[in-house]
């Protein structure tokens, strides 16, 4: 199982905004773990979130869905992604919900712009009030400094008898928006990761320790224009990855164009080569209505290898409110330039394909459907289990598709079914995963899951059930976890069997606000061989 990497659990915020006689309440909430097939998202409570509501992302000031709710407890939402690149751990999203306007009475504070309103219980509740222009502009500054940021230090041990291996991985990541209230802002992400007892190999090769992932300071021109110079991601063409270099932004309304100029990444360690250049242009569309979340992106992209064209594509993302409850997902990429066998060719060719389709059918039942033939990801760290990262390599690329129904008010049943198909069949494998969740059991006062997940390919079959039960021991403050999986191998080539069980603790401690000590222990147990043991620390603070 991937590396649990515990629950992040912040105070969130409601900002509420009046609107007739309904207001939209914003929710927001943490990513505290990441699965193979699902993301959890930590809110202070969820009542007022539904299965089938989208999550939101917020980017220069606009709401990008992000993720559906497949389940919920209390205080935490089971989620299925909806763009293509995959939440991390710490990702913030926010839940936008409409809901009746209760009687308020009003106090007015000196300072304006904020009234504290009382309810029939007498508890406060927030309300914004827009001010004035006049007052807008005496209030607020043109840009607010808004800064989050994490520090980490984590130890990730390995033992197997007498084979003992341990690795430590420090991380820095640092976003600050209009630092200062300036035009400026900056995005950070660092890690740096050494073998105890191996720094030889850190001197020989700095770039496999040391990873820059984000590093770049961006410049608003004004309210709709920005440049960004550095190393960073770019939402509307996410999934080129990283772009080294310059990005010019430029907003007309529901319309937007850019263009980027600079280097890929280096493919061995993921650092700076300047033989790998690329320049492009976009063209970007968003609705900006509520009720129809409708964004494209087109983009046309010439990536070079030294002083020659390497490849030269189109890519295109879309996403859309079809209906009411159904939202659709698309990208794919059209290479314009192939040099194959000395022969240059430009006959256009689709590469990169992705589209996904979610329906809720009701407050009970939510169904999937998606297709995904991209390129295989390439993972410059990982820290997951055999199991998990066999089941992501054999799943995430063919046709997909996946439910769940509400059985009762505290359990729900999921499944996902996947196939990977080709024409020569050389590189096949079918999967199905079936779960059944508990928001809440009554005499532990505890959320537990059950699962079962088979998978068949051309040189495996595997099958793994397992459990897993959640429950917070001091409110607020203490948090655990514990699973168990039975696994069964059968290598088809080799006639040869595996019979493993996997138990696992996992506790998670808030000491303050934003600092946290998470620990972590799985073990591997067969009769043939000795034990494999798991034992992971970290620390985080926030700021």
């Amino acid at each position: 199982m991937r590396h649990l990497t515990s629950i992040l659990l912040l105070l969130s915020c409601f900002q509420q905004v009046v609107y007739g006689q309904k207001e939209i309440v914003v929710e927001k909430g943490v990513t505290s773990y990441v699965s193979a097939q699902n993301v959890y998202v930590k809110f202070t409570t969820t009542e007022l979130i539904k299965k089938g509501d989208t999550l939101f992302s917020q980017s220069n000031d606009a709401w990008m869905p992000a993720l559906l709710v497949k389940d919920k407890s209390s205080t935490s939402c089971v989620c299925s992604v909806l763009r293509t690149e995959k939440p991390k751990v710490g990702d913030v999203f926010f839940a936008r919900v409409l809901v009746d306007k209760k009687p308020e009475k009003a106090k007015d504070h000196q300072d304006g712009g904020v009234v504290v309103a009382e309810d029939g219980n007498n508890k406060p509740s927030p309300v914004v009030i827009a001010p004035t222009s006049e007052d807008k502009d005496e209030q607020q500054p043109a840009y607010k400094q808004k800064i989050k940021g994490r520090l980490s230090a984590a130890s990730y041990s390995n033992i197997n008898g007498a084979d003992v291996v341990h690795r430590m991985r420090y991380t820095l990541t640092f976003q600050g928006n209009n630092l200062k209230n300036s035009r400026f802002s900056t995005d950070n992400y660092i890690s740096f990761r050494h073998t105890v007892g191996e720094w030889s190999a850190v001197k020989g090769h700095l770039g496999d320790a040391l990873k820059v992932y984000a590093l770049s300071v961006k410049y608003d021109v004004d309210k709709t224009s920005s440049v960004t110079l550095g190393r960073k991601i770019n939402n509307r063409i996410s999934s080129m990855g990283a772009i080294d270099g310059l990005q010019y932004e430029k907003g007309l309304g529901n319309t937007s164009f850019g263009v980027i100029g600079g280097w890929r990444p280096d493919y061995t360690d993921y650092g700076f080569n300047s033989h790998l250049f690329q320049v492009g242009a976009y063209f970007g569309y968003s609705t900006g209505k509520s009720n129809k979340n409708e964004a494209s992106t087109l983009a046309f992209v010439e990536q070079r290898n030294q002083s020659k064209t390497d490849r030269r594509f189109v890519y295109f993302q879309h996403t859309n409110t079809l209906l009411k409850n159904l939202n659709m997902f698309s990208s794919f990429e059209v290479d314009l330039y192939q040099y194959i066998n000395n022969e240059i060719t430009h006959t256009p060719s689709l590469t990169n394909l992705l589209v996904s389709l979610r329906y809720r059918v009701s407050k009970k039942i939510n169904l999937s459907l998606s297709y995904d033939n991209r390129k295989n990801i390439v993972y410059y760290e990982s820290y997951k289990n055999y199991i998990d990262q066999l089941i992501d390599d054999e799943t995430r690329q063919g046709l997909r598709f996946g439910g769940s129904y509400r059985l009762s008010k505290i359990i729900s049943w999921g499944f996902n079914a996947s196939w990977r198909f080709q024409k020569s069949d050389i590189n096949v494998s079918k999967n199905i995963n079936t779960y059944l969740n508990f928001s809440r059991l009554p005499v532990l006062n505890a959320t537990a899951s059950i699962s079962a997940n088979l998978l068949q390919t051309n040189y495996l079959d595997s099958k793994i059930y397992g459990a897993r039960v959640s429950k917070e021991l001091i409110r607020g403050k203490l948090q655990s976890e514990v699973y168990f999986r039975m696994v069964d191998y059968r290598y088809k080539n080799y006639e040869y069997k595996i019979q493993q069980q996997i138990a696992g603790i996992d506790l998670s401690w808030y000491i303050t606000h934003k600092l946290a000590l998470y620990l972590y222990y799985e073990g591997t147990f067969d009769k043939s061989n000795d034990a494999f043991n798991r034992i992971n620390a970290k620390v985080i603070q926030r700021f």
